[in-house]
């Protein structure tokens, strides 16, 4: 897309985002897009991957951390009293 396309579109990133790997996905794409996320101003987001068991969790600022299922993961200081059981 050139800028002209985007001209009268402000740049808006969610606070909180989910990505859900499906059975197809490549997961490195998804990586990437996470962090493109992440360069946009995304302050928490979480990248599901079922087939290897494993969560990972975005922070701005911070090093990506991987958590193994089963696992409740909090929605922390974005989204106050939130929990998803990933059990």
């Amino acid at each position: 897309m050139g800028d002209r396309t985007r001209e009268g579109f402000p740049p808006i990133c969610p606070d909180f985002v989910i990505e859900l790997r499906s059975r197809t996905d490549r997961l490195k794409p998804l990586q990437n897009k996470m962090q493109e996320y992440l360069a946009s101003g995304l302050r928490l987001g979480w990248l599901i991957n079922p087939k290897g068991k494993q969560i990972e969790i975005y922070r701005q600022g911070k090093d990506v951390e991987v958590v193994t299922m089963p696992v409740v993961l909090s929605g922390e200081a974005v989204l106050p009293g939130f929990s998803l059981d990933f059990t």
